[in-house]
């Protein structure tokens, strides 16, 4: 048994572990470590909500039972973490989820891909590479697979069974941001999401929302792996097919969207970058089928200095649909220049334009823009 303590990620330091610590809590994290040897257990000091058992070995509890605690949609703007905290440490991570959710987040955002015998499992996209050691551990395993009419070389999700994929351990993705946590967390499925937002918004007292992309929907249903059923099978499982569930369910793709309406009362959101998909006659053809659109910021206001906002809140309200805005990062490489540096005025001209949620990396950032953060007694 080992104990070590893991550097807590901000914006370019991996060394503030103690300010995190001071806002978050401090907590013991045990996991099994299926890369250590023998029976070996790590235990990482991190800034998560108590008694999470990170990777997919923690303790499972009984889903809640509807409207037992507050909404997660209570206030407006929704924040969505994307990917987790994952400006914070490596994305689609349970620490990465359980920190969003300390941070006091509305909803984790994960996207779900499929491993070769069907289990749902979130990674950014199916292709592994780069956000874990798959190249390591599996290199006979390097393939090329045309996906959505693109040719993509490295290692896939559909090759690997969940037994070997939960062999894997996270890496930052992001060149740019801290690798301080690689090689620490591991790949969880759907399954663990869910129980962790449901243990964690009962441990906090306010529901945390999930918010789910299916990612490549016609591509894994070619390959005999759709995500759709195993997705609503899941929901169903821990009483989340209701209307009123916290969750959405989204998609850039537009087919599946349209099927899933058919199968779930669940709130779907069309996700889009491109002005042809936000004219007023398209969102109200989203409408028909979906609740939310899911629209790049770009599409919203532009990225010059003294650029105005586009009519697009005010047109998807009018067709009936709330719209969640993605994804804000602090960085320079991807903050606007309308907003000369400042992270948070991206989340206040957002706020008050009207938008109904947003995605961001750093969601302690975001309630600090809506005046929601620790400071504010959040």
């Amino acid at each position: 048994m080992a104990t070590v303590a893991a550097p807590t990620l901000g914006i370019g330091s991996p060394n503030n572990s103690e300010s995190m610590a001071r806002r978050y809590g401090r907590a013991i994290v045990s996991f099994a470590c299926d890369s250590c040897s023998g029976a070996m257990t790590r235990k990482l000091i991190v800034a998560v909500v108590p008694a999470l058992v990170a990777c997919s070995a923690f303790t499972m509890q009984p889903p809640s039972q509807p409207g037992t605690l507050p909404p997660a949609d209570e206030q407006r703007p929704l924040v969505i973490a994307h990917r987790g905290a994952s400006g914070h440490r490596p994305e689609h991570t349970l620490p990465a989820y359980a920190l969003a959710i300390a941070m006091g987040a509305d909803y984790i955002e994960l996207d779900l891909v499929s491993t070769r015998d069907g289990v749902l499992v979130a990674r950014h996209e199916n292709e592994i590479g780069a956000t874990t050691d798959v190249a390591q551990k599996f290199s006979q395993r390097r393939n090329t697979r045309v996906i959505d009419g693109d040719s993509v070389t490295g290692w896939f999700t559909e090759d690997f069974t969940w037994d070997e994929l939960r062999t894997l351990r996270a890496n930052e993705r992001l060149p740019s941001r801290s690798h301080a946590y690689d090689g620490h967390f591991g790949v969880p499925r759907l399954e663990d999401v869910l129980a962790l937002a449901d243990s964690a918004g009962r441990r906090r007292g306010r529901v945390v929302g999930v918010y789910a992309e299916t990612k490549h929907p016609s591509y894994f249903r070619s390959i005999g792996l759709p995500l759709e059923e195993s997705l609503l099978a899941a929901l169903h499982a821990h009483g989340l097919d209701r209307r009123d569930a916290p969750v959405f369910i989204q998609s850039f793709e537009s087919g599946n969207l349209r099927a899933l309406r058919t199968k779930t009362r669940v709130r779907l959101v069309q996700l889009v970058y491109d002005t042809t998909q936000v004219t007023p006659a398209a969102l109200r053809e989203i409408a028909t089928y979906a609740d939310a659109v899911g629209p790049n910021t770009r599409l919203i206001v532009p990225a010059s200095i003294g650029g105005r906002a586009t009519s697009v809140i005010r047109d998807a309200h009018a067709a009936g649909l709330l719209v969640h805005a993605w994804t804000l990062r602090p960085e320079s490489e991807f903050l606007a220049a309308r907003y000369r540096g400042d992270p948070l005025a991206e989340v206040r001209e957002l706020a008050a334009l009207g938008v109904d949620g947003m995605f961001g990396d750093f969601p302690d950032l975001v309630l600090e823009g809506l005046g929601r953060g620790p400071a504010s007694g959040r």
